[in-house]
């Protein structure tokens, strides 16, 4: 029987992160990143050549997506050793790739490793320590991962059927954007984070990268919200609705915009 341990992280930046930590801690584990985002975007087919066709228009490197994503469930469907999940239920994209596995998985017995409202000392600037509630797996340094392994524990049948009802209901509303609510993830509009991408414009100008950034702050606490990508995507949106003037092209971090008038 395999016995090896196989450690699914919810976003790439996690993964790497987590293969330092599982090194350092001198384990032979691997770790598989998620390379999905679905807190974003259509999620009504389990076909991963709609999402790959979805993130198409918003990124050139969506070229292999399909093939990935069908690794990445392939993968976890025929491993057969044993699997630890990590996830933060105070991250809109962690919330959505766990609630996914669960409706994937289904039965398939399995570890989690659920960081929601842990509290961790983080080295800060000039070396201070900190204490900071995490709200996703992704801003865990290796050093604070490390004391992590071996906490998992197994999904409990309770946990993972409402999980699964969770995702099904999501699916079927297949909304343009899932957040993160006390009440767990829920379905919103297109339009959701517009007036938060307009509250940071003002009458003079400013590079989209610092409006996307200040944007991107907002949604970082208590909740992780949304990715750079999407913000970017609506701001360009905003722009070609005349709720922004751009000085250049919007597609680049470098141009600039201002509110109107």
């Amino acid at each position: 029987m395999d016995m090896s341990t196989l450690h699914f992280a919810p976003n790439d930046s996690a993964g790497g992160d987590l293969r330092v930590a599982v090194r350092a801690a001198g384990r032979d584990d691997e770790v598989v990143a998620f390379l999905d985002d679905l807190s974003c975007g259509p999620i009504a087919s389990d076909d991963p050549s709609a999402r790959a066709a979805w993130w198409a228009q918003f990124s050139s490197r969506a070229a292999g997506a399909r093939a990935t994503f069908t690794r990445f469930w392939d993968r976890a469907a025929s491993f057969k050793g044993r699997i630890v999940v990590w996830f933060s239920r105070h991250s809109a994209s962690e919330l959505a790739f766990f609630l996914a596995w669960t409706d994937r998985l289904r039965e398939r017995p399995y570890d989690i490793v659920d960081v929601t409202g842990r509290e961790l000392s983080l080295q800060g600037p000039n070396r201070t320590v900190v204490s900071r509630s995490l709200a996703s797996v992704s801003i865990i340094p290796s050093y604070a991962l490390q004391p992590l392994l071996g906490t998992e524990r197994p999904i409990t049948a309770g946990e993972r059927d409402r999980s699964r009802d969770s995702w099904r209901r999501l699916r079927s509303e297949s909304a343009p954007f899932r957040i993160v609510t006390e009440a767990g993830l829920v379905s919103t509009s297109v339009d959701h984070f517009d007036p938060l991408l307009l509250a940071q414009a003002t009458p003079e100008w400013q590079p989209v990268a610092h409006i996307i950034a200040a944007t991107d702050l907002l949604n970082s606490e208590p909740y992780d919200q949304i990715g750079n990508v999407m913000l970017h995507a609506r701001l360009m949106t905003l722009v070609g609705d005349g709720k922004l003037v751009a000085d250049g092209d919007p597609r680049t971090y470098s141009a600039r915009v201002r509110l109107p008038g």
